[in-house]
């Protein structure tokens, strides 16, 4: 297979893939996302709308929407671990094989998921193997999205970086819009005939995706970075990159996850729980809502796709705080909208929660949490530092919206409230961070391992920015 890197010693420093290996690298890092988020978000769906009558039913309707989104909520707490153990593996021996594995993983516990019998058939067995499911959807997602970033990050130019790294968090949404156009289609069944099997059609429809992210997968070369990386020294392979994280990169680790929380916090709430709302308050269809989400997630990547561009001209740091300062300014005004019960103030809330605040609090965040990193725990700090702050920010934010709303006698202040604290907190973690969008990938290893090896984990030297950035 040619390829046309540029050398070590070239005057930027520069590794690139050839565009045609390029394309490969970005059309897997998108698919397989895609196919990851499809089962995962899907489940979610579900989660609001189906499984509180298939798996627990003959509860209050209140308690089992919430019993529901705990079931939700192990996926989000598994997710770490898989970011744990796959992030380990990855940076040992390689993004590819990792990414390989996951889509496997999660291809056939989504297909199991559609096979399930309900409680009525096994009782409690029922909601036992389904969090045992969900519990396995948790770990393989928990390791997708580094591997998929980092594929990219790492073969990209440094002036398409941020876009390169973006295709890994486009493919959430195009999972989603699958996902979720499929449940709507099945929704249209008669109500019996959607409960009895219409919701597992697009559960089983897991394999064929699985099979197709597969064959491409199998086709995209392993970064050169990392496999220079780790023909240095067999003592490399002796090592254990998440101990390594946590013991020299722990500041880089928490502006990992905090950074991360809004975005999540926008998933959690707009993704998830505003679907499972709009659903259950009986002013809109179900399917005019999935429907509705289906075209958030259009929307949601076309402002991915200009949040990642501008990152490049701007710098990954200014597009994410300008992102975080919006997702204050729009909390409570997106929980208006959501309270007014009309198909046109939902669309509104979903595209302004859902799409322009995930897309500017989450398109630059793949590079900006890879950047963080040196090569040698990349995989293991951007996966781990996503992951936690995806079962902080969005695992358990259905279940506590819901408390809220109860809290609140019907109201959705407090909903709003706990989402602009959340963003606060991104925004916080944001500006004690550095913007490291100009540095090729090996000032990124060469600044993070100096600041690894600083006396008392001092400040990292910081190299020159580029002007235009902060």
């Amino acid at each position: 297979m040619s390829t046309q890197h540029r050398t070590p010693s070239a005057p930027d420093g520069g590794y690139h893939a050839s565009p045609r290996e390029m394309r490969r690298i970005l059309l897997s890092s998108f698919l397989g996302t895609a196919v990851e988020y499809y089962d995962f978000i899907l489940y979610a769906t579900a989660a609001g709308i189906v499984f509180n009558q298939v798996f627990f039913a003959g509860m209050d309707p209140q308690v089992a929407i919430f019993v529901s989104f705990g079931t939700l909520a192990v996926g989000y707490v598994a997710r770490p671990l898989g970011g744990v153990i796959f992030g380990h593996l990855g940076d040992r021996v390689g993004r590819k094989t990792i990414l390989v594995t996951t889509v496997l993983m999660m291809g056939i516990a989504s297909t199991l998921i559609g096979l399930l019998p309900t409680s009525e058939q096994v009782g409690v067995w029922a909601p036992i193997l389904l969090v045992t499911l969900r519990l396995f959807q948790g770990i393989a997602v928990g390791g997708e999205w580094g591997g998929a970033m980092l594929l990219a990050f790492e073969n990209a130019k440094k002036e398409s970086r941020g876009f390169a790294s973006a295709f890994a968090y486009m493919g959430a949404p195009a999972g989603t819009i699958l996902g979720t156009l499929m449940l709507s289609a099945m929704s249209t069944l008669p109500p019996e005939q959607f409960l009895s099997w219409g919701w597992r059609v697009p559960f089983l429809l897991s394999a064929v995706l699985m099979g197709l992210a597969i064959f491409i997968r199998m086709k995209v070369s392993e970064s050169r970075i990392f496999s220079e990386l780790s023909a240095k020294a067999e003592e490399k392979k002796r090592r254990v990159p998440a101990a390594e994280l946590f013991r020299e990169h722990p500041k880089a680790l928490l502006i990992a996850i905090g950074a991360g929380l809004s975005g999540q916090m926008a998933q959690g709430l707009m993704g998830a729980w505003a679907i499972s709302y709009a659903v259950q308050q009986a002013v809109l269809a179900q399917t005019e809502v999935l429907n509705i989400k289906a075209l958030g997630g259009v929307s949601t990547i076309l402002v991915i796709i200009v949040a990642s561009k501008l990152s490049d001209r701007m710098g990954r740091r200014r597009v994410l705080i300008w992102g975080n300062i919006g997702a204050m300014i729009l909390a409570f005004p997106v929980m208006a909208l959501l309270d007014m019960g009309s198909t046109v103030a939902f669309m509104l809330a979903i595209f302004l929660g859902l799409s322009l605040v995930q897309g500017f609090t989450s398109g630059p965040y793949g590079a900006f949490a890879g950047e963080l990193f040196p090569t040698s725990v990349r995989y293991s700090g951007a996966s781990i530092g996503y992951q936690l702050a995806a079962t902080l920010g969005a695992g358990f934010t259905p279940m506590i919206a819901t408390a809220l709303v109860i809290a609140g006698g019907g109201s959705l202040w407090l909903v709003a409230g706990l989402w602009t604290a959340f963003s606060g907190m991104s925004l916080i973690s944001l500006l004690a961070a550095k913007d490291r969008s100009g540095e090729d990938i090996q000032e990124l290893d060469q600044t993070a391992e100096a600041s690894a090896s600083a006396a008392g984990q001092a400040e990292p030297v910081q190299p020159s920015v580029p002007a235009g950035r902060s």
